[in-house]
């Protein structure tokens, strides 16, 4: 029986019209991924992995893309880190058979948490949107990280509506010059006394760091991070004296999507491993059917 070898066009042709092109690869792939988070423990997760390599030869019909899919493979048998994802890029170049100088990595996937209660010895799991951008280039390697955190946050102007309803209310209920404390506080306590809330709402801030070819951080030290800058972070399992707690911090925390931004932007220009930083802040309104957001972004153009 004649054994025929299988046509291989990506290698026996060339390119209709001769030019390079700056990436070519596949996206949506998955791929198992284990990663350091608290402690150091690895934990493992589903990714989907985007990989390109650079098309450097005009002639060249194509890339070989199973030569790509089999190295990011890889990462089912290595912790993800930066000496596996720089060994990866390697690889990737070096499947091309010289047609590529360059290579991207990226990676979305959630990591999950383990947060304790506020004041019970309560805790639970949050998982967190995370993208990593990883680039092996001609000036050299360069990484970047992008975190989803969601917080609470309260309006200082609804607030300040809210006591002065509240004022107003006990005014009215208790119109002598001298108050009674246990009546007034018995009052406070009752259903009448609930006389405002300020609106809060949901909120998130999206952000992503450059940090060229500094070391990696640890994911999960970087998000309670900016968590504890923001104040206001959501929680998982609580007990009542949490909830009480939370309304607490909401209270003494109030902020407007500026304030957020301001306190995260403070915390990123004190992070020197750093080179350039883009962050979105969006409160998603209660009192409105729109968002109040703020977009800023380091204004130095270092990579």
């Amino acid at each position: 029986m004649l054994t025929r070898t299988l046509p291989d066009v990506t290698s026996d042709s060339n390119a209709d019209t001769p030019l390079s092109l700056q990436w070519v690869g596949m996206e949506e792939i998955a791929v198992p991924i284990s990663i350091a988070l608290q402690q150091g423990q690895l934990y493992t997760t589903t990714a989907k992995a985007n990989i390109f390599v650079s098309l450097d030869n005009p002639e060249a019909k194509g890339i070989h893309m199973s030569r790509l899919h089999s190295v990011i493979n890889q990462l089912a048998d290595h912790e993800c880190n930066q000496t596996t994802i720089d060994q990866l890029l390697n690889d990737m170049m070096q499947s091309q058979q010289g047609n590529s100088s360059e290579a991207k990595i990226q990676l979305a996937f959630d990591v999950l948490l383990n947060k304790p209660a506020l004041i019970s010895d309560e805790s639970g799991f949050q998982s967190y949107p995370v993208r990593i951008t990883a680039e092996k280039l001609s000036s050299g390697p360069s990484y970047e990280f992008e975190i989803v955190i969601p917080y609470s946050s309260t309006c200082p102007c609804s607030a300040s509506l809210a006591r002065q309803l509240q004022s107003n209310a006990i005014d009215r209920e208790f119109p002598d010059a001298t108050i009674d404390k246990a009546a007034l506080l018995q009052w406070i306590q009752s259903a009448a006394g609930s006389i405002a809330t300020p609106h809060s709402q949901r909120s998130y801030a999206t952000i992503k760091i450059a940090i060229g070819k500094n070391d990696w951080p640890n994911l999960a030290s970087l998000i309670f991070q900016f968590e504890e800058v923001i104040g206001t972070p959501v929680q998982t399992a609580v007990k009542r004296r949490d909830e009480q707690e939370f309304a607490r911090l909401n209270a003494s925390n109030l902020m407007f999507c500026e304030d957020a931004a301001r306190r995260i932007k403070n915390c990123l220009e004190q992070m020197h491993f750093i080179k350039n930083y883009w962050i979105k802040v969006d409160h998603q309104e209660s009192l409105h059917a729109h968002n109040a957001v703020v977009i800023d972004q380091k204004r130095s153009t270092d990579t």
